[in-house]
């Protein structure tokens, strides 16, 4: 205050200075509101950023059979059904769509991660179908030395007339056949597919894998005396076969489904669920739903896990440090579906020692059940559903889908870029940009 009355008083210099003053004053606040601006800008920026990166990114130029599938148009619906009119059975069409467009671009992508899967050109190509037989069901497995794709019929379904009164059957197709057509949306009679006569026949076998240079079945048996069984088959002709293990203990297995090698000490793992029982070609269960384990060097048969409702696909990580199952309890066979059952793929770790524990959620699936499951080299991990295969990261999270709008029970990839889709009625053939990360041994 003082000093302000005795600047007003002086008629001359400090008149000057005061304008000096005031000058200096204005410049100041001048650089404060400057610095202040800055700083509004830059939490602009930053706020923008932020909500940037809260939408997923689409890209410029989206490969001519996919489409970004935008999640938060669908998080608000007019109208949700109550679960007697859209269930696990149904497949969901997002508002805007129809289902011949997410057939149309059947590559959905729902992350940018997807886009890395799928590569530039993907495409999908029916390259065989059925009228009403579910010829395309499981047991998809690549031959390298003569480059073909074995799988099997769907066992114990009534459009077969599969199960107790005639077994599943084996069949293959060349994937040089399958890679000349795959230019084309629709290519079938254009690809072979051949049956395998097994000798001695493999009694409705549902899961395989490539185990010693050879094809490993799981057969899920037939009637109450032909025994659910683990049996390897030369996957050239004359297609012999050698039962590997038919018990536990003297017991007979449920319905032996799907198995995978462990890639750290080469046992191999399999899951028993019910379904042979659950489809009426296989007595009542006289173990529990477990996931074993096979060292095939001792003999020594295990279990690791158990406390599951079906346990049914299973895979483990490129490393091994982790394993997958699929558990399907929410299809329960001639039974029907049971929504509340789990439609769950879980994680577990895994010991040095092949050991399981510390069992989580890794997925609940959407559509369908999860069936079969399988890993590409970066660890993400790709489940047969309820309208196709859905992939996801090894987060849990999904990523995108290979949308068919009808069930596949199982798949898998086959040499440079290549997928083969069981569908039950149909047979289709991808060209994505990844390859298996499972372990497939020597040939």
């Amino acid at each position: 205050m003082e000093r302000h009355d005795h600047t007003l008083s002086s008629p001359d210099g400090p008149v000057k200075e005061f304008a000096k003053s005031n000058e200096e004053a204005e410049k100041k606040t001048s650089s404060k509101m400057a610095y202040l601006s800055l700083g509004l800008a830059v939490l602009s920026a930053g706020v923008a950023i932020g909500a940037y990166n809260d939408v997923p990114h689409r890209r410029a130029e989206i490969p001519a059979q996919a489409q970004f599938i935008d999640q938060k148009a669908f998080n608000v619906l007019p109208s949700v059904l109550p679960p007697s009119e859209f269930n696990l059975t149904n497949v969901f069409v997002p508002p805007g769509y129809s289902l011949d467009a997410l057939q149309e671009k059947p590559f959905h992508v729902y992350d940018d991660e997807f886009y890395d899967v799928i590569g530039p050109n993907p495409t999908l190509t029916l390259i065989a179908s059925s009228e009403t037989d579910p010829l395309f069901h499981e047991a998809v497995v690549w031959y390298p030395p003569t480059n073909e794709m074995f799988f099997v019929q769907n066992a114990g379904a009534p459009a077969a007339g599969t199960g107790l009164n005639k077994s599943a059957i084996i069949q293959k197709i060349s994937l040089d056949e399958a890679e000349a057509v795959s230019t084309k949306r629709n290519a079938t009679g254009l690809v072979k597919v051949h049956v395998v006569d097994s000798s001695p026949m493999v009694l409705n076998p549902n899961g395989a894998i490539n185990y010693r240079g050879q094809i490993l079945f799981a057969a899920e048996g037939q009637g109450a005396y032909k025994t659910s069984e683990l049996v390897i088959m030369n996957p050239r002709e004359p297609y012999n076969t050698t039962v590997l293990l038919n018990n536990f203990f003297g017991r007979q297995f449920n319905s032996l489904n799907d198995m995978s090698i462990n890639p750290r000490n080469k046992d191999v793992y399999f899951t028993d669920p019910i379904y042979g029982a659950l489809q009426d070609f296989r007595p009542k269960e006289g173990l529990p739903h477990q996931v074993y384990r096979y060292n095939d060097r001792t003999g020594a048969v295990t279990v690791v896990a158990d406390g599951l409702n079906q346990p049914n696909g299973i895979v483990f990580s490129p490393s091994g440090s982790h394993a997958y199952i699929a558990d399907t309890g929410a299809q329960g066979g001639f039974w029907g579906i049971n929504s509340t059952s789990p439609s769950t793929i879980y994680r577990y770790d895994v010991a040095k020692d092949g050991t399981f524990s510390n069992r989580q959620t890794f997925a609940y699936t959407p559509s369908g059940v999860p069936d079969g499951i399988h890993v590409d080299t970066k660890g993400r991990l790709y489940a047969g559903c309820g309208d196709g295969v859905h992939v996801y990261n090894p987060s849990g999270t999904l990523i995108g889908k290979i949308f068919l709008g009808e069930t596949s029970a199982n798949f898998n990839f086959a040499g440079d870029g290549g997928m083969v889709i069981c569908a039950e009625t149909s047979l289709f053939y991808a060209k994505i940009a990844v390859g298996s990360g499972a372990y497939t041994g020597d040939f």
